[in-house]
């Protein structure tokens, strides 16, 4: 029975301290990304009951099961923790790893192999139930661990990053069922990402965590669509470039680097532009040796265009991303178009005024 999870998390940690509210309504998937050592494990171990709290409390329902006073050991919390490791039990079968938890709780020996049955079929493993671990392939014994978890009937599910060790079909599979299956369950989870897909397509919010606080967070779209830091536009797929509005009236204009854009009647002060890299259009190799400032008048179809210093190359699965400074923005090219390009090479770029929005 799933139950309404209510974290304030106080942990400090050497170098980090972590200071997170996170709430996930019964029945609702929270998604929580972050940078390396931005402290999503720490949130989420402290959940579980493996890390003590310096301050703050973890509730279940209404029941409080951790404070810097209180706490009630993990295997009481009704929370159930799936981490990259399936740590299935070596000696047991499939069926006996997922009939595991029921027994432990009391369940008749034959009812929990009938549950188990049943929960492998759901997760795609009919048949399988008498195979060992060894027996089974890395996406089989993930898939093997979500079916324990979620036949214990836990009133919260913890997920760290549980598809990192997979190869992309594996995880992609994977995906689609865990989204599946926590909606059917109508479980209460929480699940730690550093693949926007992950959000995308299994929870219902987001949670940006970056240095041990939170960013941003709202539903998963929102977020993905208006990301607050360079790090939430990173895991969405696009640009976000701050600059400042110079100039009033019909004469304002928006800058950073080289980059101007036309802003009439804007504000000044700070803005973001977001943007996507497929948006951007490589015009060519810019001669001559320094940055010139491209100015803001659009060409005729409505483009700004300017010039950067190329940092690096990146392969992607359809071609080339581009890094370029001054200002820091990403450009996807084909990869013919990457042949006369290098560290440092001077490019000259263009950009649809529409293609567009601003935080």
């Amino acid at each position: 029975m799933s139950a309404r999870l209510t974290a304030r998390v106080r942990v400090q940690r050497p170098g980090l301290t972590v200071t997170v509210d996170l709430v996930a309504e019964p029945g609702e998937v929270v998604a929580v990304m972050g940078p390396s050592g931005a402290g999503k494990t720490t949130v989420l171990e402290a959940i579980a009951g493996l890390v003590p709290l310096d301050a703050g409390s973890i509730r279940v329902g209404d029941d409080e099961v951790a404070s810097p006073r209180r706490r009630v050991a993990p295997q009481h919390r009704g929370i159930v923790m799936l981490r990259q490791d399936p740590g299935l039990f070596p000696h047991l079968s499939a069926r006996e790893n997922v009939a595991f938890g029921l027994r432990s709780r009391k369940e008749p020996a034959r009812r929990a192999r009938l549950i188990a049955d049943e929960w492998l079929e759901r997760v795609g493993l009919a048949g399988v139930g008498g195979r060992h671990p060894r027996e089974l392939s890395g996406g089989q014994q993930q898939r093997v661990a979500l079916a324990r978890a979620l036949a214990a009937r836990p009133r919260v599910i913890l997920l760290d990053e549980p598809f990192t060790a997979l190869d992309p079909a594996t995880a992609a599979s994977l995906r689609a069922m865990l989204g599946e299956q926590l909606r059917a369950a109508g479980a209460t989870a929480v699940i730690v990402s550093h693949d926007a897909l992950d959000a995308a397509a299994v929870a219902d919010r987001l949670v940006v965590l970056e240095a041990g606080l939170v960013t941003q967070s709202g539903a998963v779209r929102e977020v993905l669509r208006t990301p607050a830091t360079a790090f939430g536009a990173a895991i969405a797929g696009v640009n976000r470039v701050v600059g400042n509005v110079v100039g009033q009236g019909d004469d304002a204009v928006w800058q950073a680097g080289t980059l101007a854009v036309p802003r009439p009647g804007a504000d000044g002060g700070a803005a973001a532009a977001l943007f996507r890299p497929s948006d951007v259009r490589l015009e060519g190799v810019a001669a001559g040796d320094g940055l010139a400032r491209s100015g803001a008048a659009p060409s005729d179809d409505d483009r700004v265009v300017w010039r950067a210093r190329v940092v690096r190359l990146e392969p992607t699965v359809g071609g080339v991303r581009v890094i370029v400074a001054d200002p820091p923005a990403a450009v996807d090219i084909p990869v013919d178009l990457a042949a006369d390009l290098g560290a440092r090479s001077l490019v000259q770029l263009s950009l649809p005024t529409a293609a567009i929005t601003w935080d």
